[in-house]
């Protein structure tokens, strides 16, 4: 007997009485996640403050002010061309190609022009107000994984209405065969010194607009 049977012998022995479900058999997981606590009377407004808290900047900005939001931020980055998801709705786009030049992501563009872009813009499937997390799903305006981890900038925008409780309710909302990505403020990590280091291995700026 080799190791990899060993072990592999020992989890089917600590584990033949756990549950005899059909569903689990057949590889279809409960989703009946346990809710988030109650209690959370503003989630837009925790979900504001958590993300900030993440060393993010965040602001909350009505439908109509969404360009003149999008074009701002844009003409505030160094100069070079923003990428874009190519469903990204057409007045956004507009307003990103008045402050720069905009690279659809259609054809997919290389990983070298994602890194050298000045930024890249999208929307959100979902934001968590507990954890102030975004996630993205490959939906509408998203893109794909790269489009959102390569460039060094990335303005998001999150409708309100979008906004959840916590991981359970984010969880019973997404589609586990869609590709997930979690956004917890900018791409940070530390050092066993625990200095701060930003943009190792993601965007170094996160800019979420919140549209009310």
């Amino acid at each position: 007997m080799n190791a990899r049977t060993e072990i592999l012998d020992r989890v089917r022995r600590a584990s033949a009485d756990i549950s005899n479900d059909p569903a689990l058999d057949a590889g279809r997981i409960p989703r009946a996640y346990a809710s988030s606590p109650m209690g959370i009377k503003d989630h837009v407004g925790l979900f504001a403050e958590r993300v900030a808290d993440y060393h993010a900047v965040v602001e909350r900005v009505a439908v109509a002010d969404v360009p003149t939001r999008i074009s701002a931020v844009v003409a505030g980055w160094p100069s070079g061309v923003v990428v874009v998801p190519p469903d990204l709705h057409a007045d956004w786009v507009a307003a990103i190609e008045s402050a720069a030049p905009v690279l659809r992501d259609d054809p997919p563009v290389s990983l070298a022009e994602l890194d050298a872009s000045a930024g890249v813009v999208t929307t959100a499937a979902l934001g968590i107000a507990l954890t102030g997390t975004i996630v993205l799903d490959a939906g509408v305006g998203m893109g794909r994984r790269a489009v959102s981890l390569l460039p060094d900038r990335h303005l998001c925008l999150v409708p309100a209405g979008a906004v959840v409780a916590g991981v359970p309710e984010a969880m019973a909302a997404l589609d586990p065969a869609r590709p997930i990505t979690f956004i917890s403020g900018p791409s940070a990590t530390s050092d066993i010194e625990l200095d701060r280091v930003e943009g190792v291995h993601g965007p170094r700026t996160l800019h979420v607009l919140i549209i009310d």
